[in-house]
């Protein structure tokens, strides 16, 4: 492994400090789904419609949105029928709560939301914070509104006085614990919809939102800190950082460059197993990539060739050693923080890292001059998983399954090395260009 820098590259904080822009406008994953767009199309991308038709063409770059999730791609001038592509995977959601119908609800002179809890969230985490209700509002006559209100809720603790057990060990019931306060007074003259129909603008009531999908989204902003400010706080971390890093990467290859048509697959609903119209189970990347070769004129076995040249970085957010608790690691590789990618590898292929995409994965990182380093669950510690086996599944695509070094995974608040964002990205680009 690399010796960490001493000094943090300026490079570096400009990434770092850009991630928390695009943390800061992603509150939900319909909210980072529209920023991997707008920043797409700032850069020149042509907005697609599904439902209209496709006119691809060698050079172009396009983006797509559905739902929660984007896909970004950008064809090589010399693009043709067996083309492969180069596809950089994440995911938009991040652990959490949920708005569930029926919202508002409280008693005792408090109003409250009701809430559901998303994936495995670190429940403790969200106590005693101030957090926003984000996401999407659907009214009547079919617009949908993406909506944040800023900070409206907070999920009270226990005082210690009522609770002398809670430094023993806290244990939180996810339904009568984890309901969030939004104000005072009478239940029946409160309205949470109403909140978020007027967060929505546009003479929005709460009488014409007929569908939502609204998470509460910790408000506090990223910051650098530490020793040398070398440390990065932020939100959703996991997994914002490999989406910014993947369409930074993207946005940063003129298409004179791509070794194979670049793609940025940034998928909704991994937290929750992918399975969705819009998650990596789901038909969204398949139906993109099935297109783009069909506007190449690509019959079906020339399709097929070009899929089993192709390349998939699946990029997630993975475990750093703990100072705290290094025994929960393998005794022989110990992700460290400012260290670089890790590479993922698991023997039970919750991973989809295989020799071949392995050595492709090192030979990009140094040729972009970036540490990289290994990592693998201790045996009695089951690892998760990411998109990346799901894509190799679906589409029988080569797939290496990589990340960034990160503390307190699925906290509301999670954190990682300044460096280790654009470490990343750089690795990134080095695979779309080659």
């Amino acid at each position: 492994m690399t010796a960490m820098p001493d000094v943090v590259p300026a490079a570096a904080r400009a990434h770092t400090e850009d991630l928390g822009a695009f943390v800061s406008a992603s509150p939900s994953s319909y909210h980072a789904a529209e920023e991997v767009a707008r920043r797409a199309e700032a850069a020149g991308f042509a907005r697609l419609d599904e439902t209209a038709a496709w006119d691809v063409v060698p050079g172009g770059r396009y983006v797509v949105v559905r739902d929660g999730s984007a896909i970004a791609f950008a064809l090589p001038p010399a693009a043709g029928a067996t083309t492969p592509f180069t596809v950089l995977g994440t995911h938009t959601d991040s652990t959490g709560f949920k708005l569930k119908p029926k919202p508002t609800t409280g008693r005792d002179g408090w109003v409250q939301a009701g809430v559901e809890v998303y994936g495995g969230p670190l429940l403790n985490s969200w106590l005693d914070r101030e957090v926003e209700l984000a996401g999407r509002l659907v009214t009547a006559d079919g617009v949908e509104h993406l909506v944040r209100t800023g900070p409206i809720a907070r999920i009270p603790q226990l005082a210690i006085h009522l609770d002398r057990s809670a430094n023993e060990g806290l244990t939180l019931d996810k339904q009568r614990h984890t309901q969030p306060v939004v104000g005072l007074g009478d239940v029946s003259e409160a309205d949470v919809l109403a909140e978020l129909a007027a967060a929505a603008g546009d003479g929005v009531q709460a009488a014409d939102v007929l569908g939502y999908d609204i998470v509460l989204a910790e408000t506090q902003p990223p910051r650098a800190f530490g020793i040398g400010n070398a440390l990065w706080a932020s939100p959703r971390l996991d997994n914002q950082l490999s989406t910014h890093a993947a369409i930074a990467a993207l946005l940063d290859v003129a298409p004179d460059d791509l070794t194979g048509i670049g793609v940025v697959a940034a998928f909704d609903h991994e937290e929750i197993g992918s399975g969705s119209r819009s998650g990596a189970a789901g038909p969204f990347l398949e139906d993109v990539l099935r297109r783009v070769s069909a506007g190449l004129g690509a019959s079906e076995d020339e399709r097929a060739r070009a899929f089993a040249a192709s390349l998939c970085v699946s990029s997630d957010v993975g475990h750093a050693v703990h100072p705290n608790y290094p025994e929960r690691h393998d005794p022989a590789n110990h992700p460290h923080a400012g260290g670089g990618p890790i590479l993922k590898i698991n023997a039970n292929q919750r991973y989809a890292t295989d020799a071949h995409g392995a050595a492709r994965w090192q030979a990009a990182c140094a040729a972009a001059g970036v540490p990289s380093q290994e990592f693998v669950s201790n045996n009695t510690v089951p690892c998760g998983s990411t998109t990346g086996p799901i894509t190799a599944t679906r589409l029988g695509i080569r797939v290496v399954d990589v990340g960034a070094a990160i503390l307190s995974m699925h906290s509301a608040r999670e954190l990682t090395a300044v460096v280790d964002p654009w470490y990343l990205s750089r690795a990134m680009r080095a695979v779309l260009a080659g």
